[in-house]
Order: structure tokens, then sequence, then C-alpha cells
């Protein structure tokens, strides 16, 4: 966690470094765009879904995101699911953002997310009988870094559209239905009271997300 944690800070000196290095044109200041991207992370680890709309206005980007079917299973759980021989599944995780463009290609944003976790048994159906806990309302509030791409921007045809967008979040918990951060059972695997912790929606359950996404830009009338 410790190389993640100076990986993501190395990358964002990086960008501001890079910010200052080269000059960028006025004229992306009068943008404005509306870009439909895809997650790439949750359907290849996850098998699930997600969608990101961002409404580019000027220097200011406005997203709202939705993921769906989110599998958590093996080397995606941290060592105490494993032990206790549960996995996880997210039925959903969406919310919205705002954020302001460093640059043409780079922007930082402040989210707020809502998400839904659900606990099962390794193995078993994932259905409400089955459950062995929930924490449907689980609220996050972070800081994400997202680059934003146009590779073929200049192309005179269809692929001048396509998009790029790799970010780097950081999405705390601030609210969830676990009293105390703990939900206390008794483990058919083990035979012991087991406990299960409240969760955040990054690398291992903690805040750090890394993603890409790709997608489509559509340029609208400029201001």
């Amino acid at each position: 966690m410790k190389k993640i944690k100076g990986s993501f800070l190395i990358l964002i000196f990086s960008l501001f470094i890079s910010q200052n290095i080269h000059a960028q044109s006025p004229q992306w200041h009068s943008d404005k765009k509306i870009a439909v991207v895809f997650g790439l992370t949750q359907p290849v680890a996850l098998s699930g879904f997600n969608l990101e709309v961002n409404y580019i206005y000027r220097r200011f980007v406005f997203d709202y995101s939705h993921g769906m079917s989110l599998d958590f299973q093996g080397n995606l759980l941290p060592d105490y699911l494993r032990n206790q021989g549960v996995e996880v599944y997210m039925p959903f995780s969406t919310g919205f953002g705002i954020g302001y463009r460093l640059t043409e290609w780079l922007n930082l944003r402040v989210e707020s997310k809502w998400h839904s976790f659900e606990f099962y048994y390794k193995g078993e159906p994932q259905t409400a009988f089955n459950r062995v806990a929930a924490d449907p309302n689980n609220y996050s509030v972070g800081l994400g870094v997202y680059g934003f791409f146009q590779p073929f921007k200049k192309k005179g045809n269809v692929l001048k559209g396509v998009t790029v967008a790799p970010s780097i979040r950081f999405w705390p918990t601030v609210d969830t239905r676990f009293d105390n951060n703990r939900f206390h059972y008794q483990n058919r695997n083990t035979g012991s009271n087991e406990q299960l912790k409240t969760l955040a929606s990054g690398i291992k359950f903690s805040p750090l997300i890394i993603n890409a996404s790709i997608g489509y830009t559509f340029n609208l009338k400029k201001t």
C-alpha cells in the first residue's frame, strides 16, 4: 500500500510539472463538449460495467458515473475476507462530480458517490437468502485526477472524437450502515464470531482507485 501511495504522489507531481513545462493554447478555454466513456477495470477485472458522462464547459467538468454488477473475488479481496471464505458483490456504485481543467488534457474533480456492498460465502448464489450481510448505503466524498486525451483530435473524420481518460481517485468513506464500521456475525466456515468492516470502493477496498476509460467526445458549438 505504501508503494501505491508513493506512485500516486509521484504521478500527481509529474502531471503538475508537465503542466508548467508545456504552455497550452487558450482556445480550449471556450470548449463545450459531451464525452461518454466506459471504464476498463470494471468489465476486465470485476465482470461488471461502468458508464461515465462528462459535460465540459470552458474550464469546468461536470460528471455522472454509474457502475453496476461488480464482483470482487480471489486476490481482489483483503486477507481477512479470504480467510472467512466471503466474497463481495456491488450491485451499484453511482454519483456526481465537478471539476476544474488545469490544462486541456488534465482536470481535478471533487466527487460524491453512493455505493452498495453485499457479502456472500464463496461460490454461493448471490440471493437475499444466501446473503451474509449488506451495506447498501455507503457514501464517499473524495478527489480525482483525470486525464482526457483525444489522440486523433486533428483528424477530419469520425476518429477525432475517440477519447482515452485515465484516472486516479481517492474516495474515503464518510458514512455507512454498519454500526461503528463493523458487522459481527457467526461464520459457518471458521465456526467463530467474525466481523466484516466498512469498505471503501478502491484497491483491496481502500480509498485509492486507478482506472482508465475509453469512449467518444462530441463537440458542441463553442461560446
